[in-house]
């Protein structure tokens, strides 16, 4: 089974190219062995193209545009239903070619499908009971946070009140001692002063002239 590919070499549509060199750059990737057949310069491949694509996939106009891809004489599809298939990684069956060896995908028996699904329910309840338990524990570790704060602030408080007074007290001795001392005030200091000091007696007072009175005749 040959796969052929039918496009245009001499298209003057960017996007045909690009279409046309995805499909076959993908082919040789794949290493499936394609035929390209050129409509622009062959107009016997050109009308079998035409002729072969089915109506149900012809554009509005009835001209399909390439690239359109075939096996042997059976319709495969175009660009958007090859990159569909190759979206889907099911490019051999569009093509309608055997998949190579080790492509296939391993049957899988409908116990051990029960089995996976079994599996995956018991590790959800486990998953939902741990994030349950993980959310309680977070919220108590919370609380505790908590509680701990309001202790720390309880503790606090008293030390702050005594600190508060002390300094309370010291601004009202400070301000006693800066106040301004009154004229009464200080008349009472001076006459308890006086009072305190010993008194002069008269012959106490006559010496005093007397040793006045002789230093200034010696000093005559």
């Amino acid at each position: 089974m040959v796969i052929k590919v039918f496009l245009a070499s001499s298209s003057g549509s960017t996007a045909i190219k690009k279409k046309q060199q995805d499909v076959l750059g993908f082919l040789e990737a794949l290493k499936v062995d394609y035929a390209p057949l050129d409509i622009a310069c062959n107009e016997d491949n050109r009308m079998w193209m035409r002729e072969n694509v089915p109506v149900e996939k012809k554009p509005t106009n009835g001209i399909p545009l390439p690239p359109q891809i075939f096996n042997e004489e059976s319709y495969c599809g175009d660009y958007e239903t090859f990159f569909d298939a190759k979206e889907d990684n099911a490019v051999y069956a569009f093509l309608g070619l055997p998949p190579p060896p080790g492509s296939k995908k391993r049957e899988v028996p409908m116990e051990e499908c029960n089995g996976d699904e079994h599996t995956e329910e018991v590790e959800a309840e486990v998953g939902g009971e741990t994030g349950e338990e993980a959310a309680e524990e977070k919220v108590a570790e919370e609380k505790e946070a908590v509680e701990d704060t309001e202790e720390s602030l309880e503790d606090t408080a008293p030390v702050k009140e005594e600190e508060a007074q002390e300094e309370v007290e010291d601004e009202e001795a400070k301000g006693e001692d800066d106040q301004p001392v009154s004229e009464e005030e200080e008349e009472l200091r001076q006459l308890e002063e006086e009072e305190e000091a010993p008194e002069v007696t008269e012959e106490e007072e006559e010496e005093e002239v007397t040793e006045e009175a002789e230093q200034e005749e010696e000093d005559e």
